[in-house]
């Protein structure tokens, strides 16, 4: 029993390793962001895809228009640079996707609800932009 707890724990750690050489972490596309809370846990709105966006890499999501998704955070550009919000899509129809969070354009979308008019700003960290 001991043998095949071990061989289980190896083979966890092993797919862990085999993860995380997949990662990456890219570059910042801000300095700053404005949440709903200190922990950019709660949304604070919603909105709906206006066009399909197709993502460029991993931070993004790919958006269908007509697709609501949720804004977690707005990014705080600096100049010269697009502005991009953070959410989830949402949707049976999307099922695929739901869950996943990730950067969009936000010229893409319509801010349809404001679920947070109080929000705070935070800095980035290298973490809102990493790649797996």
């Amino acid at each position: 029993m001991d043998k095949s707890l071990g061989l289980i724990f190896l083979l966890i750690c092993v797919g862990f390793v085999g993860h995380m050489t997949h990662a990456a972490f890219m570059e910042k596309l801000a300095n700053f962001k404005i949440c709903a809370d200190k922990d950019c846990s709660y949304v604070i709105s919603m909105a709906k895809a206006l066009e399909d966006y197709v993502a460029s890499d991993c931070r993004y999501i790919n958006l269908r228009r007509g697709q609501m998704i949720y804004v977690f955070s707005k990014l705080k550009p600096v100049e010269g640079a697009g502005v991009f919000w953070s959410g989830s899509v949402y949707g049976e129809r999307y099922v695929d996707q739901m869950g996943v969070i990730g950067y969009f354009p936000s010229n893409y979308v319509n801010e349809t609800h404001v679920f947070q008019k109080k929000t705070v700003e935070i800095p980035t960290t290298d973490m809102d932009f990493f790649c797996v």
